[in-house]
C-alpha cells in the first residue's frame, strides 16, 4: 500500500490542486473538505485496491489517524466542538470539482481542463531520475465497464448516459468479440530505449473515452501535447489496431510531433494486398523485403524450352515487373531533357528477365 505522504507529495508537485480551488464557487461558510484532501482520498482508495466509490473515500478519510485527519481538515474545530467530515460534505465538494472539470454539454471526451489536472497527476508520480530516462512510450487500450446498467433498447435513460457499447476480446474459443458498455482506457508506459538501461514502466500519459469514440483518436491530442510540455517523443511502440487506423487519425500527427512509430501489422494488411507474399501495404506505403528467391534466380529461356516452361516463365517475368513497377512508383518521375536523353534500348523479348532482379522498398 503506498503512504499518505507520498500521494500528498504528488498533488503538491502537480500545483493541480490550487488550480481547481479557483475554479470552485466561493461559500458564505468555508468548506471544510478541501481539494487536496479529496484527491488524496481518492488516491488512497484507489492505491488501497479499494472501489471507486465516493463512500470508499470518505470511509479512507475518516479511517486515518487522528492526528492525519486534523492536519487534513478531516475533523475540524467547529463552535460547538469537533466535527468528523461527513459524506454529505464530501458528496458537495466531489460535486462541485466535477461540475468545474467537466463540460457544459458532456459528450464521453474529457474536458481539457480534466485532461490536463489527469495529465499533471501522472507527470508528478515520475520520480525526478526518470523523466529524462527514456522518451519511448508503449501504448495501448482497455474496456472499463460502466457503474450502470446499460439504457432500454432505444433509449438512453441510465445512471450513465455518457458510457456506451464497445467491442472487447474474450477469452472463450470464439473469434467474435464481446459487447460491453461503458468506456475505453488508453494509456502510455514508459518503456526503455534501444540499447538504453532499463526503466521503470510508469504510465505517463492516460485518458479514458466512451466506448462510442475511437480510442485511438481520443489519445492522439495527449500524446502530442507531450513536446509543448517539455517532453519529446521518441519511439512509440503499439499494436496492430493502432495500425490499421487511417493514417490520419494516427500515424500523421504522431510524426509530425515528433514521434517514430514501432508497430505491429494488421493481418488486413499483409499478404493478399501486397504485390507478392511477403510484400505488405502499411499506412498506404509498400514495403517488399526483398525479391523472392524464383525471380531472383529467373535467366534467359532456353531455346529448347517445352511450351509449359515458356509459359512458367513468362508468368515470373510478369511479377518480377510488377515488382519493378511498385519500386518506381515510390520515386518522383524524371523528365529527360534534349541535352540528356539518350537513344531508346532495343526491344528484347522477355527484357525484364535480362535487366536482372530489383528490390522495392
Amino acid at each position: 500500500m503506498i503512504s499518505l505522504a507520498a500521494f500528498e507529495k504528488i498533488i503538491d508537485a502537480s500545483g493541480v490542486a490550487p488550480r481547481i480551488e479557483v475554479m470552485l464557487p466561493a461559500g458564505v461558510r468555508r468548506r471544510q473538505l478541501s481539494v487536496r484532501t479529496l484527491l488524496a482520498g481518492m488516491c488512497l482508495t484507489q492505491g488501497d485496491h479499494r472501489p471507486a466509490h465516493l463512500t470508499r473515500v470518505h470511509q479512507a478519510l475518516t479511517s486515518l489517524p487522528e492526528d492525519e485527519q486534523r492536519r487534513l481538515g478531516v475533523i475540524a474545530d467547529w463552535k460547538h466542538g469537533p466535527h468528523r467530515l461527513t459524506y454529505r460534505q464530501t458528496e458537495r465538494t466531489f460535486g462541485l470539482v466535477t461540475a468545474a472539470l467537466g463540460k457544459d454539454a458532456p459528450d464521453g471526451l474529457p474536458s481539457p481542463a480534466l485532461q490536463a489536472v489527469c495529465d499533471g497527476l501522472l507527470e508528478a508520480s515520475i520520480p525526478d531520475q526518470f523523466k529524462h530516462a527514456s522518451t519511448s512510450l508503449a501504448v495501448d487500450w482497455t474496456d472499463l465497464e460502466s457503474f450502470s446498467r446499460p439504457p432500454p433498447h432505444g433509449t438512453s435513460d441510465c445512471a450513465d448516459p455518457e458510457a456506451w457499447w464497445g467491442h472487447r476480446k474474450n477469452n472463450v474459443l470464439r473469434s467474435q468479440d464481446e459487447l460491453f458498455y461503458g468506456y475505453y482506457l488508453s494509456a502510455g508506459v514508459m518503456v526503455p530505449e534501444e540499447n538504453r538501461a532499463a526503466v521503470p514502466e510508469l504510465a505517463r500519459r492516460a485518458t479514458v473515452s466512451s466506448a462510442r469514440h475511437d480510442p485511438v483518436r481520443a489519445f492522439v491530442p495527449v500524446l502530442t501535447a507531450l513536446p509543448a510540455a517539455g517532453i519529446p517523443l521518441g519511439d512509440i511502440l503499439d499494436d496492430s489496431g493502432y495500425a490499421h487506423r487511417d493514417a490520419g487519425a494516427w500515424a500523421l500527427p504522431l510524426r509530425a510531433a515528433g514521434a517514430a512509430l514501432v508497430q505491429d501489422l494488421h493481418p488486413h494488411d499483409r499478404g493478399p494486398k501486397g504485390t507478392h507474399h511477403g510484400a505488405i501495404i502499411a499506412n498506404g506505403n509498400l514495403y517488399c523485403p526483398c525479391t523472392p528467391r524464383p525471380l531472383t534466380e529467373l535467366g534467359p529461356l532456353a531455346r529448347t524450352a517445352a511450351k509449359e516452361q515458356a509459359a512458367d516463365h513468362d508468368r515470373k517475368t510478369a511479377e518480377l515487373a510488377l515488382l519493378r513497377t511498385a519500386s518506381s512508383a515510390a520515386s518522383p518521375p524524371t523528365t529527360k531533357t534534349a541535352t540528356t536523353a539518350s537513344p531508346a534500348p532495343p526491344s528484347w523479348p522477355r527484357s525484364a528477365a535480362r535487366s536482372g532482379p530489383r528490390r522495392c522498398s
